[in-house]
């Protein structure tokens, strides 16, 4: 089922111009400053962050440190 895309020179109506929102590569790249701790969580804690990261390709610990973030920068 590939089918040739056929470009035609028609108008393609109005046309409304968004801001960009996006980061920009650098922002993207650069990391924040952490510090490592040593914390004892409840093993519920764990095992539920352990199975939310795995249900978003992603790492437990990283989802934690983001609550934690979000958490300080609500209360500043």
């Amino acid at each position: 089922m590939k089918r040739k895309i056929k470009y035609t020179d028609e108008p393609i109506g109005k046309v409304k111009v968004i801001s960009d929102f996006l980061p920009s590569p650098e922002e993207l790249v650069l990391k924040d400053e952490t510090v490592k701790v040593t914390i004892a969580l409840s093993k519920t804690s764990v095992e539920f962050f352990k199975n939310e990261a795995k249900k978003y390709n992603t790492q437990y610990q990283k989802m934690i440190r983001r609550l934690l973030d979000e958490y300080t920068a609500h209360q500043a």
